[in-house]
């Protein structure tokens, strides 16, 4: 078993195959990008598109969205999702460290995410990488 992490830099069938095979595992009213959205964040100078493989095949996603802002440089993990084929291998842990690593190698200070409590393992991988719940008050407006 070999899981390696990579910046997606193009856009490819297989990487619109597995986005369509990963976001409804991540979210049941999110439909997968297509190739102009894939290729909208792979270009953007904000968003890194981080894919993990397993022995070749793609597993898992992460995006790591940075940005400055007046009070410095930030970072956020978005959409983080393992296929069913990579839970328990490793595959969140090693998006996560890559994550982490290539924020820090960005100037960012922090690093965010959220993460639906349900979501029970994802959220003790995150405390054992050493993130901390905030107090504060997550809004949303849908728009």
């Amino acid at each position: 078993m070999s899981v390696t992490i990579e910046v997606a830099e193009e856009v490819t069938d297989e990487l619109v195959a597995a986005f369509a095979r990963l976001i409804p595992q991540l979210s049941k009213r999110s439909s997968p990008p297509g190739v102009a959205e894939l290729t909208a964040m792979i270009e953007s100078p904000a968003c890194d598109v981080l894919v993990a493989r397993l022995d070749g095949l793609v597993v898992g996603s992460l995006t790591l969205v940075t940005f400055r802002i007046p009070t410095g440089m930030r970072a956020w993990i978005e959409d983080v999702v393992v296929d069913d084929a990579g839970r328990g291998r490793g595959v969140g842990d090693r998006l996560n460290r890559f994550a982490v690593e290539l924020a820090r190698s960005k100037g960012a200070t922090t690093l965010d995410l959220t993460s639906r409590p349900s979501r029970e393992a994802a959220n003790r991988l995150y405390k054992r990488l050493g993130f901390q719940p905030r107090d504060t008050n997550v809004y949303r407006l849908e728009l």
